[in-house]
């Protein structure tokens, strides 16, 4: 008999019994639990879980006996077979690196994800050095008055190719409120993260002038409030007087790939659920 690997996310109000009926669920059905996280969040009173299982029966099978489980404890749950990769939409700007790195940690199978498309505001001969291999370029101007145009075509092919996740790898775009709400829970961005926090043009060279002695960056899910949305990884790298504003910029370009791709690859493992402002992720 064949058996498949499945992922099981949950979050509830918080009460005694929920990892109890949970387990002894997949123990009925045959299954066996191969490792399980949860986390009582004392602040909102709410419990998270993922369970990782392989077991015999079929998604519908899983599904529909889990029901009554769900209902008596309010869960807000998801079940997914480990072999129906997440669909992600990846967005990008100018600089590249972000996006090269995410295309080869998926060549490589560190990313195990199906990549629907890869939308630019540039055209496609900014990245003519890169293989694309099949995967659709679409190229999306944006000026302030084709915005809500350029917007609403993101918004199609999102539905169109079924999208779960748009990555931001990159993009060098400020997302509308609306489509931010929108995409709201589906869209992860990183940026450059300083103490303090240094915004607008050349964010590297603000630092250097402040003598900074840590530059970092962080992965979080977009929201209107800019570069404020649930965090999901974050990491830091010394700096010195020595370095200059090049150095800073090499430094956190590799900060950038490194946290993008962790975010990533534990969102594609279902690790990641959002809780109110902030975020549960349960690390591998």
């Amino acid at each position: 008999m064949t058996t498949e690997n499945y992922y099981l996310t949950l979050t509830c109000p918080n009460r005694p019994g929920i990892v109890a009926a949970v387990s002894t669920y997949i123990y009925e059905l045959g299954g066996d639990i191969e490792e399980a996280q949860q986390f009582d969040d004392k602040a909102s009173k709410r419990f998270f879980m993922r369970v990782s299982f392989s077991c015999s029966a079929d998604s519908n099978t899983l599904r529909t006996g889990f029901v009554e489980i769900a209902d008596r404890f309010d869960l807000t749950w998801d079940l997914r077979a480990v072999k129906d990769l997440k669909r992600v939409l990846i967005m990008a700007s100018k600089l590249d690196h972000c996006l090269v790195d995410l295309l080869y940690r998926w060549r490589i199978g560190e990313l195990p994800m199906i990549i629907c498309g890869i939308v630019s505001n540039h055209p496609r001969e900014v990245y003519s050095s890169i293989d694309f291999a099949d995967i659709p370029f679409y190229h999306l101007p944006v000026t302030p008055e084709t915005k809500p145009a350029q917007e609403a075509k993101l918004l199609e092919i999102v539905a169109e190719s079924k999208v779960d996740m748009v990555i931001l790898a990159r993009y060098m775009q400020i997302l509308s409120d609306d489509l931010s709400t929108k995409l709201s829970g589906r869209c992860i961005n990183v940026h450059h993260s300083f103490l303090p926090s240094f915004k607008g043009a050349k964010p590297y060279h603000q630092a250097h002038a402040r003598g900074i002695k840590l530059i970092g960056a962080t992965a979080h899910f977009v929201t209107s409030d800019l570069d404020e949305g649930p965090i999901i990884e974050q990491d830091v790298t010394r700096v010195t007087h020595g370095d200059t504003p090049e150095d800073l910029v090499r430094k956190g370009r590799d900060l950038e790939r490194t946290v993008l791709s962790r975010a990533l690859r534990y969102y594609l493992h279902d690790r990641v659920l959002i809780n109110g402002a902030t975020s549960v992720v349960f690390s591998d």
